[in-house]
Formats: C-alpha cells, structure tokens, sequence
C-alpha cells in the first residue's frame, strides 16, 4: 500500500488546510435487478487501491489523527456469502494505511467534523446528486457550528485540479503495471491475426482476443472491443461485432485489456485473407507512415498537439498524391477537405482511464507541453466512405494503427511494441492458425 500512501501524501501537500472528498463507484443496473459487473471509480482507486462499493474517502490535513479517513461496509456474514467477503473496519486502517475508518452508516453524522475550520473543499459536485445532497447537508451543519465563531468552507474546487496533475504523470509502479497491459494486449492481437480468415464472424474473432486477455492475467478489457470488417471499419466506434468477415476485405481491430487498474488502448489493421490489396495497400503506407512520423513528436517540451498536426500533415499529402484530396497541403487542412477522411485528433491522455484524466490545455487555451511520465496514444485513421467522394476502388477502405506511447527524457518509448503492424509482419502472420486447422 506504499504506493497509495505516497499519493496521499502528495496530494496532502497540496490540499493545505483543505479537505477533500471522494466517493467509490456506485453500483449500475444493466436491467431488471441484474447490475453491471462493478468497476471502481478511478480516483478514488488511484488514492486507495480499495475496490469496495459504498465507500468514501476523506482527506483533512489539517486533522492529525483522522488525517486520511475511510468510511466503508462494516463486516457482514450473511452478505457475504451471498456477494463475496468485504475488508472491514477494524482491518482497513492497517491494511491501506489510514489514519482512521469507520462504518459507512456514519457518515451522514460525521462528515461535517471534518468541515468545521476549513476554509476550502475538494469536492466534485454534478457527478451524483444523491450523494450531493449529503455533502450540502453536512456544509449547513458545519456552517450552522461555526455561526458563533470558526470556519467553514465557503470555496468549492473541482478535486480533479489536483488529483488529475498527479495522475497524468506516471510513477514508475504505473509504468510497470501499463507496460504488462500492453504485453498482454499483444498476446491477444497475435491470436486474433493468427485466428483471422474469410468466414469467421467478428464475435468470434473478438471472443478469441479477449480469451488471451483473461488467460493471461488480465482482469477485464479496458473498453469495449472494436471489431470492425468491411465497410464497418469506417465506423469509428462500431462495436456490435455481428458481421461475418469476407475475403479481400480489411479488419480494424481496436481492442485492449486493463490489468490492474491500467488500460491499453492499441489499434491493428489487417487483411481478412492475408494480403493487402493495391488499394488497401496504398492507405494503409500512408497512415503507418503518419503515425510512426507523430510518435516522434511525443518528446518533452512538445506541444501536446504537435503530433496530431504532424500525423495529418503527412495523410493529407498521401491523399493528394493518390488523388483523393486535390490542391495544396495547407490548403486541404485549412479547408477541412481532409476532415472527410480523417474526422478525429490523432490521440488522448491514457491511464486508469482509456481516455484519461487530464487537461489538454493551459489556462490561456494554448496546448500544455508534454512532459516526462505522461503516456498517450499515437492513432491516425483514413476512412474511405463508401458514400463519399472518391473513386470506386478505395470506398469502404477503414484503416487505423493505434500505440501507446510514453513521453520519456530519452524520447518516445512504445509501450505497445512488439504487435505486428508493417505489412510484412501481418501478412507473415495473418491465417497462420487458420491454415494449419483447415
């Protein structure tokens, strides 16, 4: 719980004399009394590693023996047995290194302790209104105690100001966790272009690459898999998987698992029968090529948007050389003709969460320059709609090579590498296990 407690601590450094509130995740219904299986909220897991429902955590510097305190479920027989065993009170101060903890069911009485002579809280209101109206109760009782005298608080700040900084560096523990999630996702991608033949369905390809995820450690997929055939691979976030893939067609395959927390978010595209044609071939050069381009502008003291610029530089010049786009590079960009084939930025902050917290921008609107420890993704597109402008033989064409990528004093280092992505190595390793099962 190391690592936990050094987070804590850094965030205490910065909160002061304020106090800071988190909630755990609630429990999500999928329908009738069937409930979503559980996933932590991210921040709250980042500051305590805890992955209990009905939990709140409260960080007050300013109180030395309830500095960091947890209010939890309180041991349980009977529940457990039917949903699975639960930490406890008395064990949850040793166990996650806390000051204090007690019963969930007291929180709605002590909370306004903690408020009582705090001028500031960190507090993220608009996210559940339920849990709203409890914090705003315990502000009155706090405000009503301080009435002859003290201090309640009267600044309200989103906790992300400071939480999501800290997360958006990665310690050196994140790193390890987010390297053995790109490997794992590497596991399934082979599988999957080994396993990949005219005829099997999407479901079947998406089932056999989030086998070797779970096989492999892994507890879950960071998001829902894309598996995406055809002219479905022009659908940037297509995720019902129900068609059955043909020969001559591409696979857009945009799937990764989440180990320990931690996502991985990497993007193949390959041919369904093994090689690529012409026109596949020429779309596919060009967005390899823009993305190995931009990975090279993830470097410290670049701007966050530098590599997305880059990556769409260098596709609008393929288009026009193809004939696709006509006129000038800048030209094309500043008209948006190139947004018809490439309608997304070229990457997002990655961590706990797939799209990961952090701000883009500083204050004046101009992009934040990357720094050491911050890990994004690399993952520029075309897409060549089959009701769009172009000729007949490039319609339908989908193409997307997606990395992760950390941002390192010494350059770039592609977490996700190993995964085949020239078009030698998908079409060395395409069918390889189809042809050997026929």
């Amino acid at each position: 719980m190391n690592v936990y407690q050094e987070r804590r601590n850094a965030l205490q450094e910065r909160l002061g004399d304020a106090v800071l509130i988190v909630p755990a995740a609630e429990h999500a219904l999928r329908n009738a009394d069937t409930e979503y299986e559980y996933r932590q909220d991210s921040d709250f897991y980042y500051l305590t590693g805890f992955a209990e429902p009905e939990a709140v955590l409260v960080i007050a510097p300013e109180r030395a023996k309830e500095g960091v305190t947890l209010f939890l479920r309180t041991r349980d027989r009977d529940k457990e047995i039917w949903n699975g065993r639960r930490l406890g009170v008395e064990a949850a101060p040793q166990t996650l290194g806390l000051d204090a903890a007690y019963p969930i069911g007291e929180l709605d009485t002590r909370l306004a302790d903690f408020l009582v002579g705090a001028p500031t809280l960190y507090y993220a209101f608009g996210r559940n209104e339920a849990f709203d109206r409890r914090v705003h109760a315990a502000l009155g009782e706090a405000r009503h105690r301080v009435r002859r005298g003290g201090t309640a608080p009267s600044t309200f700040i989103e906790p992300g100001t400071l939480v999501h900084e800290l997360r958006l560096r990665k310690s050196a523990h994140e790193l390890a966790t987010m390297r053995r999630a790109a490997q794992i996702t590497r596991i399934g991608h082979e599988a999957g272009m080994r396993a990949t033949r005219p005829g099997l369905h999407e479901y079947e390809l998406e089932a056999l690459i989030e086998y070797q995820y779970h096989a492999n450690g892994a507890q879950d997929v960071a998001y829902p898999s894309i598996v995406a055939s055809g002219d479905n691979a022009c659908i940037l976030h297509y995720n019902s998987n129900r068609d059955q893939m043909r020969d001559v067609a591409l696979v857009l395959v945009d799937s990764g698992c989440e180990f320990d927390g931690y996502a991985s978010d990497v993007t193949r595209t390959w041919p369904v029968n093994g090689r690529f044609t012409p026109e596949q071939r020429a779309i596919y050069e060009i967005v390899l090529r823009a993305q190995e381009t931009a990975i090279g502008h993830v470097r410290p003291g670049e701007p966050f948007d530098a590599y997305h610029r880059v990556a769409m530089r260098v596709l609008t010049e393929g288009l026009i050389d193809l004939g696709l786009l006509r006129g000038t590079i800048d030209s094309c960009i500043e008209s948006k003709a190139i947004d018809a084939f490439y309608p997304h930025r070229a990457g997002h902050w990655l961590g706990l969460d797939v799209h990961d917290a952090g701000r883009y921008k500083n204050l004046d609107d101009t992009y934040r320059t990357l720094e050491p420890g911050m890990v994004l993704t690399v993952e520029p597109g075309l897409y060549i709609q089959r009701d769009g402008d172009a000729p007949e033989r490039f319609k339908g064409i989908g193409v997307r090579i997606e990395d992760d990528v950390l941002c390192s004093a010494s350059g770039p280092e592609i977490l996700s590498a190993g995964i085949p992505k020239t078009i030698a190595d998908l079409e060395a390793l395409v069918g390889a296990d189809a042809l050997t099962n026929v």
